[in-house]
């Protein structure tokens, strides 16, 4: 082939995201061919011939308009979009916007150097034969964050980090005088500083480097470091907190409602160290019982516009991680002057009702008050109570580590308790509530945080018990506030998804399970029975996982439209404010209401609902990683052992496989299936063996071999042994 026809047969370069890129910056006024040219530094003559023709498709795909001769403007009236970048773990992403009905699908390409929760504009378009709308990312109005944690691949006069978070596509270039003290392999904290039209990847410099890749420290500081979680306070807010005053005084009581000497007791985890909420408990004359539901009263120690205010507001939440917490207040409010222990006076913001029999709510008081805990009884304790009657811990179950003799009143008012609880609960259900115990997984560490075994947590009546009375005091404050329609913080739930939930059925079908899509109170009826049905199963993670996935995501807002998960019309966040600043903001809210206030700025609030709401999703990422990080971790001892495992992900590539008896979850590639070639059928969620016709699918019960552990990736490999035989 000659030179000639090669340059002929050469595909010319498409500006058109360039193009739409510059015209949607500069949307007051038009420009023609030469000045975009200009602006896009394109100089030569084939350059501006491709402007040209780019220019006539764009107008005439109606995406450009030619408002006079030869000059252009973006029509903004169609196709263009605000939303925020949801990556996949394939490079691609979703528009999500709530402007349109779905999210649209972004392919790698056309993401144009965004990344995951960036904010942009983005062009949505049909491409042809295809039944679903695609888009486009013409302008990125916001990142989401430019600080990534990676590992340093070191070449002669610079080096690339290969990020550790797998929604971010495309290696950081740094050059060498921006390395700092980092060394070919570690881990390290950048900053993106540039990313040019021309640059393949992003511009970035090492901020800090966090160790070798593997060790626990280093992994854990990534992902702090990821997420932008400080691992302690700046020292002007650690100084604020110390110089507060968290004495109780006569003056403060008086403004108060004293509860000090009503039976107080509080029912936390073993290993808590801040105590949010504690409960009242005495019959009244008429034989029914007055129930205090008492929550610290934060918002007297964080007086707002504050540092310490600010730092709060910030970090929105505290996050557990497996080895530690990252608090939302310093130590001496949240473990001490706030936290609610025994035989110590605290000032307390409280919802006290009084029930009848048949946990009938007869009257309703909220204020402050100032209780003192007579009590404190871990989980298991509280068990032992309402499964035994019994008021003597034996030193198994003792949080003192000893056999234990609980007050007799205490007990007594636990098993009441417990009954009114149950009550509750079973309205609950009745109207509509969905029952999500999903297992939580725990890890033994031993001193150096490696994790020594894996344990289960699951909810028992006690957790039922706080759960429902905390239930009771978030949906009655919420509904005190929102009949008078005031502006408040709720928690809102929308309906389910129907197509995800179409998905599941098709899911647990395989398994002989069925939903209802009679009605709303229907599909919550039958999602109850499933999840009742699966208990103790194999498959009883898995469809958890995928019946919580096809739900809404609850979030806060000022617009209330109810909670469907809980069936409340009514419903807030208030009684953990030591932990969530969104219940701090509930109970500034309803004093200044109790004190005759106005409704206050809705727009304001809706803007603080946000923030909460994105810092709750990065907790539990952060916490989701940090978990994922130990059970690599933990398999990594284990490799090339044998272990039963149920399908709980099937993809052209591979299947997902959970190990039954720790939660793990690895996968094993589909190439490495040797006895036949395997095809992924979408609609079996299976891969199926072409020659054999054996399946792997969603639910089956197989026996796997852990053959590789990747500690910075947060991935464990499988190799498939067989199907275990019925």
């Amino acid at each position: 082939m000659t030179k000639k026809t090669k340059n002929r047969n050469k595909k010319s370069k498409d500006y058109s995201n360039q193009i739409l890129k510059f015209l949607s910056k500069n949307t007051a006024k038009s420009f023609n061919y030469k000045q975009i040219a200009a602006a896009l530094d394109i100089t030569d003559t084939n350059g501006r011939n491709t402007i040209i023709k780019n220019l006539k498709t764009l107008a005439a795909q109606q995406t450009l308009e030619e408002v006079e001769r030869g000059k252009y403007i973006i029509n903004e009236q169609t196709n263009y979009y605000e939303g925020i970048i949801d990556m996949t773990q394939q490079k691609s992403a979703y528009l999500i916007c709530e402007d349109l009905e779905d999210d649209v699908y972004i392919s790698t390409n056309n993401l144009n150097k965004a990344f995951n929760g960036d904010l942009v504009r983005a062009y949505v378009y049909q491409r042809r034969k295809s039944k679903k709308p695609e888009a486009e990312v013409v302008e990125i109005i916001e990142r989401n964050r430019t600080e990534f944690a990676g590992v340093v691949q070191m070449h002669k006069d610079f080096a690339f980090v290969v990020p550790m978070q797998n929604k971010v596509y495309v290696d950081f270039f740094v050059p060498k005088d921006k390395l700092g003290d980092a060394k070919d392999g570690e881990v390290v904290l950048i900053e993106m500083t540039d990313w040019s039209e021309k640059s393949k990847n992003p511009f970035a410099v090492v901020k800090k480097v966090l160790g070798k890749p593997g060790e626990h420290q280093t992994e854990i500081h990534a992902i702090l470091a990821e997420y932008g979680l400080p691992v302690e306070f700046p020292v002007e807010v650690e100084s604020y907190a110390q110089n507060i005053d968290t004495s109780i005084t006569k003056e403060e009581i008086s403004k108060r409602k004293d509860m000090r000497d009503v039976l107080t007791f509080t029912i936390d985890p073993k290993d808590a160290k801040d105590f949010d909420d504690a409960l009242s408990f005495r019959q009244l004359d008429n034989g029914n019982y007055e129930i205090g539901v008492h929550i610290a009263d934060v918002s007297h120690y964080l007086e707002e516009g504050t540092i310490l205010d600010n730092e709060a507001y910030q970090r929105g939440t505290s996050v557990y991680l497996v080895d530690r917490v990252v608090p939302m207040l310093p130590e001496v409010l949240s473990n001490f002057a706030c936290s609610l222990r025994p035989n110590e006076e605290k000032y307390t913001f409280s919802a006290v009702f009084e029930l009848n029999d048949k946990a009938e709510i007869i009257n309703q008081w909220f204020g402050r008050t100032v209780t003192l805990s007579d009590q404190r009884l871990a989980y298991e304790e509280a068990q032992y109570i309402i499964e035994t009657e019994d008021t003597t811990i034996p030193e198994e179950i003792s949080i003192t580590g000893e056999t234990q003799q609980i007050d007799s009143n205490v007990a007594q008012a636990v098993l009441t308790l417990n009954n009114l609880a149950v009550q509750l609960r079973t309205k609950r259900m009745a109207h509509g509530a969905i029952s999500f115990d999903k297992v939580e997984v725990k890890f033994n560490l031993d001193e150096e945080n490696n994790p020594v075994g894996v344990y289960f947590k699951e909810a028992k009546d006690a957790n039922h018990l706080i759960e429902e009375f905390m239930l009771l005091a978030n949906r009655k404050v919420a509904e005190f506030i929102g009949k008078q329609k005031k502006t408040f913080v709720y928690r809102i739930h929308d309906e389910p998804d129907q197509e995800k939930l179409f998905n599941l059925q098709g899911i647990v079908s395989k398994f002989g399970y069925k939903l209802n899509f009679k009605s709303p109170k229907t599909i919550s009826h039958s999602l109850n029975q499933l999840l009742s049905d699966v208990r103790g199963k194999g498959e009883q993670n898995m469809v958890d996982t995928l019946a919580i996935r096809s739900m809404s995501k609850a979030a806060y807002s000022t617009d209330n439209i109810g909670h469907y998960g809980l069936a409340f019309d009514y419903y807030s966040h208030f009684t953990s404010p030591i932990r969530r600043y969104p219940d701090v903001m509930v109970h500034r809210l309803l004093q200044h209401y109790l004190d005759g206030g106005k409704s206050v700025n809705a727009e304001t609030y809706e803007e603080k609902c946000g923030h909460c709401s994105n810092r709750e999703v990065m907790a539990t990422n952060a916490e989701r990683d940090s978990i994922k990080y130990m059970q690599v971790k933990f398999m990594s001892e284990h490799i090339g052992e044998e272990f039963v495992g149920v399908i709980s992900g099937v993809t052209e590539w591979g299947i997902y496989v959970e190990i039954i008896d720790n939660k793990c979850e690895g996968m094993i590639r589909t190439r490495e299936i040797r006895d036949d070639y395997y095809t992924f059928d979408e609609k079996q969620y299976a891969l199926v063996g072409e020659a054999t016709g054996n399946t792997y699918q969603l639910g089956d019960e197989v026996i796997v071999k852990v053959k590789n552990t990747d500690l910075v990736q947060k991935h464990l490999d499988f190799s498939l042994v067989g199907k275990v035989k019925k």
